[in-house]
């Protein structure tokens, strides 16, 4: 048996009309975070025009993905445009599940995806994520959803291992279209707040079946 991540980014507040649907198309549960989007209007960034975000992480089997996906766009359907957005990763790709199936992972790694969107996900000390951001509009990419975080190395570690080391970080989400994806990575690991070791991280993964949510425009 085999997981996909659904990742929806909405509006604060619509998440639990996310969950609500997800649960009656049979999801068991999921995990809700909190995040400000970016918004791809450089003056309105500029401004400080944010808003605020719900990201949803739901784990469900394969063979119910795409009921679990279909009821949340049905609920979503009801509500403004620009409600925000959804996706799916591939857990076994990338995350243990083994202790939810034992052949969980067994999948062909090396099955092509007709993805045409990746999911870049970006690591930095608390305050940088904006530098980040601003690279990536220049190379191509439109706004993002930024979490704050926090790193688990201790104090001690950062005089263990001889580099500062900062706990507060920030994570960037940005979905962009795949042939953007490595202007984008190299304009971000060109960033001096990045330079140094411990700093931050940059990884991409395919995002399917990514569509918008909310009413379509006719």
């Amino acid at each position: 048996m085999s997981y996909s991540l659904i990742i929806t980014i909405v509006s604060h507040g619509k998440a639990d009309l996310v969950t609500l649907a997800a649960t009656q198309a049979g999801s068991t549960g999921g995990t809700v975070l909190r995040g400000r989007g970016i918004s791809p209007n450089a003056i309105a960034a500029a401004l400080g025009i944010e808003s605020a975000k719900d990201v949803v992480y739901i784990l469900s089997e394969d063979q119910q993905t795409e009921k679990i996906k279909q009821a949340i766009r049905q609920a979503a359907s009801r509500e403004n445009p620009h409600l925000g957005c959804i996706f799916t990763i591939q857990a076994d790709s990338f995350l243990k599940t083994g202790a939810l199936a034992d052949n969980a992972g067994e999948k062909d790694m090396n099955t092509k995806t007709t993805t045409q969107e990746d999911l870049i996900t970006i690591i930095v000390n608390r305050g940088f994520a904006d530098d980040a951001m601003a690279a990536a509009r220049k190379a191509g990419a439109g706004g993002g959803t930024v979490i704050n975080a926090r790193g688990t190395a201790k104090e001690d570690d950062a005089r263990f291992f001889g580099m500062h080391i900062v706990p507060e970080k920030e994570m960037l989400m940005i979905v962009v279209p795949h042939e953007k994806k490595d202007g984008v990575i190299k304009a971000i690991q060109g960033l001096e707040c990045l330079s140094t070791p411990g700093s931050g991280i940059v990884f991409s993964s395919p995002a399917e079946d990514f569509s918008t949510l909310g009413k379509q425009s006719r």
